[in-house]
């Protein structure tokens, strides 16, 4: 009985602690937003980036070298991020195209590479985030790339033949998709709606649970969860932040298929607004090929990257809609263009190709 006064007292004192403590913080990101103001003042009057993901990975890499716990480099990073975010909102707000509506995976993977301080202009699919981005409407746009269980995000790879943007950066998030409703209950449920995307990673899962349910493709897994809270026969696979968004019950939580479920996202961006990042060390470069259509030429594709000693990571057909059995090849290389045995191969592939585009050379995510 004696004991509580004590221990209450002893909280009271580090509460107090814990505010001083706030307040210090509070003064020092302030200073260091009136800094960040006149760095932004200075890029104003050169025309130079506000935005250099470069920059930050440099900065947050330093502060978690420096870090001596007990908090984690993970979190570590993601406090930097989010007052980096807000010090460059004051600079210049970055416009970000987004696949929407609020509560998306692309959102998420759009806020853990900007910070939540970053401008989300919502798209109704990946053709608008493109054109956004094309068009100058966005600054930034995020996209889908490819999922580690359904492979790559199709329609985004036709789309950067014609688009002029380029990646400068990636996302890989771990997704979990929920199933989501009006009311918490499996019983009842007509209706599952989602990106196709979604409704592939969760296969097994909806054939067990809900063998009866009609699956219907929507826009986005968002788009999904939107209208899952329009009528109660209908439910969503969707996050967490979807769910909160729309008022929905997690009605089971991470269905997927592949408990390890990652979507990997690429940042995109006009070179005018973001040249192509410098070589951080760990890099990918992404390229669209097509060969003439003859015997070996695919085999010949390969011979560059392996002379020069480049490792390939990823490898996709996808057809050229010509009518003439031709297809364009996307390909994924280690490396940085910058790198001399990278150009070298690139060179020596170049010259093999009917058609030849590379879609950036960029830091990957870990």
């Amino acid at each position: 009985m004696s004991s509580q006064p004590i221990q209450s007292e002893g909280l009271g004192v580090l509460r107090q602690q814990i505010d001083a403590l706030d307040q210090q913080l509070l003064s020092l990101l302030n200073q260091r937003a009136k800094v960040a103001e006149a760095v932004g003042e200075i890029k104003r009057q050169e025309g130079s980036p506000f935005f250099r993901p470069d920059r930050v990975a440099q900065v947050i890499a330093k502060i978690q070298g420096a870090n001596q716990g007990p908090l984690q480099n993970q979190h570590v990073a993601a406090i930097w991020r989010e007052i980096m975010s807000a010090c460059l909102a004051l600079e210049a707000p970055q416009r970000v195209a987004v696949l929407g509506p609020q509560g998306t995976f692309c959102e998420q993977a759009a806020i853990e590479f900007f910070g939540s301080a970053a401008n989300l202009i919502y798209c109704a699919n990946f053709d608008e985030v493109f054109h956004a981005t094309a068009a100058g409407t966005a600054q930034y746009g995020v996209v889908g790339m490819e999922n580690s269980t359904e492979g790559v995000v199709a329609r985004s790879l036709d789309l950067f033949l014609r688009s002029p943007v380029h990646v400068v950066g990636e996302v890989s998030l771990l997704v979990r998709h929920n199933l989501l409703r009006q009311s918490n209950s499996l019983q009842d449920i007509e209706v599952v709606m989602a990106h196709p995307q979604a409704l592939a990673q969760c296969q097994a899962w909806l054939s067990q649970h809900l063998p009866h349910a009609e699956r219907r493709a929507v826009s986005s897994n968002a788009e999904g969860a939107r209208l899952a809270a329009t009528n109660p026969a209908w439910a969503g696979l969707a996050s967490e932040r979807a769910a909160a968004q729309f008022g929905l019950h997690i009605v089971a939580h991470a269905i997927q298929d592949e408990a390890y479920n990652r979507t990997r996202f690429a940042v995109i961006c006009l070179p005018q607004t973001l040249a192509t990042p410098p070589a951080s060390g760990r890099d990918c470069t992404s390229l669209v090929v097509s060969v003439p259509n003859r015997p070996g030429a695919v085999h010949d594709l390969l011979v560059p990257l392996k002379n020069n000693g480049v490792s390939m990571t990823r490898f996709e057909s996808r057809p050229a809609k010509s009518g003439q059995w031709e297809y364009y090849f996307y390909i994924d290389i280690q490396g940085h263009i910058s790198q001399p045995h990278v150009a070298a191969a690139l060179q020596e592939l170049q010259g093999l190709c009917a058609f030849y585009k590379v879609l950036g050379s960029y830091p990957v995510n870990e």
